[in-house]
């Protein structure tokens, strides 16, 4: 099974679309991740991450209904987007 978790965007790097890349927090474990397939996303959005790649960007109450559904399942231990830095 394939799975895609959101994330923070806290940092964004990169000269050009297809180098861009960020720092996302997920509920406090920070991965640099590929903007390349997002070029609209901005520091503080929630993105949808698999394998290291930033698929989509979404919203902040889609994210978090995400990350309750991962908790009921067992999937997350505790794990929270959390308010904006």
């Amino acid at each position: 099974m394939c799975l895609a978790v959101p994330g923070r965007l806290l940092e964004i790097s990169g000269a050009d679309e297809f180098h861009r890349m960020g720092r996302v927090s997920f509920g406090g474990v920070v991965k640099s991740v590929s903007l390349a397939c997002v070029p609209e996303a901005q520091v503080n959005d929630h993105v949808l991450v698999h394998v290291g790649v930033a698929l989509s960007v979404i919203d902040e109450e889609e994210a978090a209904k995400i990350f309750a559904h991962l908790s009921e399942m067992g999937e997350l231990a505790d794990l929270d987007p959390g308010p904006p830095p």
